[in-house]
């Protein structure tokens, strides 16, 4: 079962934030499927009230990384469940990150970087590519 505080309560902790985290998306998911408002506000005034308690309860409890996590929750509020008070925000409202998701892998796996340097060192190489075909001579391209 949980641990008190007082002890090492890492785990602990992790295991209560998990159950909110969880009850809360599967709450949105609710009322998207059923729209209905009402039931969704007064769950999400009751579910504030928890976790400001969880947040009491835990904060002091922990190490030091869990503890800035559980400050983050507490200072943050606003950011963390905008779709408390906002549900036509999904939970995990990220269009922009996953708009870039495919073009970011893409670029990762074919070796580009952000970077003017690695950009320009990709370019060297990708222009090597066609002498290394005519050619088949792989020093020519690095050792001109």
């Amino acid at each position: 079962m949980l641990a008190l505080p007082g002890q090492n309560n890492n785990a602990a902790v992790a295991t209560v934030f998990i159950e909110l985290i969880n009850e809360a998306f599967k709450q949105h998911r609710l009322w998207r499927e059923q729209g209905d408002m009402l039931t969704y506000c007064q769950w999400a005034v009751d579910f504030k009230a928890r976790l400001n308690q969880a947040l009491q309860v835990w904060r002091g409890t922990v190490g030091y990384a869990a503890g800035l996590l559980l400050i983050s929750l507490r200072d943050k509020a606003d950011q963390w469940w905008y779709f408390l008070e906002y549900p036509h925000v999904p939970p995990d409202n990220n269009l922009a990150e996953r708009s870039l998701h495919l073009a970011v892998t893409k670029r990762k796996v074919s070796g580009d970087s952000r970077s003017m340097e690695r950009f320009k060192q990709t370019a060297h190489l990708r222009a090597c590519y066609p002498d290394l075909s005519l050619s088949n001579s792989f020093c020519n391209c690095f050792f001109p």
